[in-house]
């Protein structure tokens, strides 16, 4: 606990586990694009205020090209992602396939930066991969469910958002280091608004939302994004990729939690035990044990 980065992990992690409940929440009401949409937009609304009082604008300007095209991959894409699939699955089971992220993370620094993992690592990205394997059999489903959506789909677009995940934060690693969190954190979802402003006008509800849609739209712009990457990307800053993203480690924990206790959503042993196959395989993957530390503890 005495790392400083380690009290905006732990809140980070209690915020966007309550992203998925509010996203659920929403996403009835507006639909996928249209909720990914506000989000983002909210969020701008929130961080670009701040940028201009603290007096960061001219680095905004300098870098908005890099900042806006990360954060696309960063929020845009994956907000839509995750917002489609939970219409079909439960917020639990999308929050621990978004624990995912560092295996992602680790396949494209390996494949795209050439940093190359050692042979624990890979055996995480193995293990990994075979836990949501696991998981995605469960639901491997195609046809449509009650919700007239194909639950099978639902955990595709889950997995494309976690790989965006891992892309833009090795894009942000490489690209934006230097820059401020706040900076980060505003131009990324700056950029996101921008993509998905047309797709979000051809796709806008037909009927108005009810005020408890708004009100976690809201919320999931402010707090589960404006305030959470500003979290994200200053741990990034201070601690590295790697850990940055494991963060989704405690995500799910949060998720399952308020999922039990506001949507009365169930949990399934196979769930927890896929779920225990992956953490293990991303704690591997992202170099947070180690195969020697953990035959000492055998030992």
């Amino acid at each position: 606990m005495k790392q400083p980065w380690v009290t905006d992990f732990i809140l980070l992690a209690a915020i966007w586990g309550a992203s998925f409940l509010f996203m659920r929440w929403g996403v009835v009401e507006f639909g996928a694009i249209a909720v990914a949409f506000l989000r983002v937009t909210v969020a701008t609304a929130f961080l670009l205020p701040l940028v201009v009082l603290r007096g960061h604008s001219s680095l905004l300007r300098a870098h908005w090209k890099k900042i806006f095209i990360v954060g696309v991959i960063n929020s845009g894409i994956p907000f839509v992602c995750f917002a489609y699939a939970l219409l079909s699955i439960t917020t639990g089971l999308s929050a621990i396939l978004n624990a995912t992220v560092p295996l992602f993370g680790a396949l494209v620094a390996w494949v795209w930066l050439k940093d190359r993992p050692t042979a624990a690592r890979i055996a995480g990205l193995v293990i990994g991969f075979v836990g949501v394997a696991m998981l995605a059999w469960d639901e491997a489903s195609f046809k449509p469910d009650a919700s007239g959506l194909a639950p099978g789909l639902a955990v595709m677009a889950c997995l494309v958002g976690t790989l965006c995940y891992g892309i833009a934060a090795n894009a942000a690693k490489r690209y934006l280091t230097g820059l401020p969190a706040l900076v980060t954190a505003a131009g990324s979802q700056m950029g996101s608004t921008a993509a998905l402003s047309l797709p979000a006008l051809l796709y806008w509800p037909a009927k108005t939302p009810v005020v408890h849609a708004w009100l976690a739209t809201v919320a999931l712009g402010v707090v589960c994004t404006g305030i959470a990457y500003v979290l994200y990307f200053r741990i990034i800053e201070r601690a590295g990729p790697a850990r940055a993203v494991s963060v989704t480690f405690l995500v799910p924990v949060f998720a399952v939690l308020y999922g039990v206790l506001f949507l009365h959503e169930s949990v399934t042993a196979w769930m927890l035990v896929c779920a225990a196959v992956i953490i293990c395989g991303t704690a591997l993957s992202a170099g947070l044990i180690t195969m020697a530390r953990w035959r000492g503890k055998q030992l």
